[in-house]
């Protein structure tokens, strides 16, 4: 009997850093179920680019911040691929307005704690129940893999909101990797720092001069490619005997220097 192969839903991933590693889970040999909140022409065409590399790829649309559509999301993307063994939370909002910590909204909170703290700890507790109801090939690696943001320890006051929903995201990591650590589930985060994409583009002119001056050891944005390595190495098992790591991917960015 041939070895199943991995299956892997990634949340947000249409385009950027999801769509990086949606594509890097294809061509290290996952099925993919592709998730948005929308369908969209952009959508179908990383569905396409993905199943190109000769795996199963399928668009699931849903809002993650809609805790009632979460057994929905799951249960299409393993209509369309089998049982799932991984789970990318990559979905997220950036805040609504930047500015002084001391005008940030309710609105503007409550929404950035709803994707990206919220929809993540209902979407991995839905997923971590079906991994414990069901029986696991041993060959397979199962694993959540959170990416959450260098903002989760490094404060920037002018999106105080975003700051703290990705230090609450952060949590949510730790413990589910607690809750799942003797059940052969790996849970992981990623702590992007300045990433090339849509969500940093309109911030990129000014880091980029702070880059140059030394924000950062690595005096260059990463790409989301960079970040999708990182992702694949954790959801096919490549870091053994791990579970609840924090890795950055943030150039050096939260390195202490003096």
């Amino acid at each position: 009997m041939s070895t199943p192969r991995p299956t892997a839903l990634i949340t947000g991933a249409r385009r950027g850093i999801g769509k990086a590693i949606a594509l890097g889970l294809a061509q290290a040999g996952f099925d993919v179920a592709i998730n948005d909140l929308a369908a969209s022409a952009e959508l179908d065409a990383t569905v396409a680019e993905a199943g190109a590399l000769g795996v199963k790829a399928a668009a699931i649309t849903g809002d993650v911040s809609a805790t009632g559509s979460h057994e929905r999301i799951l249960d299409q993307a393993e209509e369309a691929l089998g049982p799932l063994t991984t789970l990318i939370n990559n979905a997220g909002v950036s805040v609504m307005n930047r500015g002084d910590l001391l005008d940030v909204t309710s609105e503007s909170y409550d929404r950035c704690q709803s994707v990206n703290t919220r929809g993540v700890f209902f979407l991995t507790q839905a997923f971590a129940r079906r991994l414990l109801k069901r029986q696991r090939p041993v060959e397979l690696h199962h694993s959540i893999v959170t990416i959450t943001s260098a903002n989760a320890i490094g404060v920037s006051i002018n999106r105080g909101e975003y700051c703290v929903s990705k230090a609450g995201a952060s949590m949510v990591s730790k413990l589910f990797a607690v809750r799942l650590s003797n059940d052969g589930s790996g849970v992981y985060e990623i702590q992007p720092g300045f990433i090339e994409t849509d969500m940093t583009a309109p911030s990129k002119a000014r880091y980029d001069k702070l880059i140059a001056d030394g924000l950062t050891v690595i005096k260059r944005f990463g790409t989301p490619e960079e970040v999708a390595k990182i992702a694949v190495t954790l959801a096919t098992g490549g870091l053994p005997y791990t579970t609840g790591q924090a890795i950055a991917a943030d150039a050096g960015l939260l390195t202490v220097r003096y």
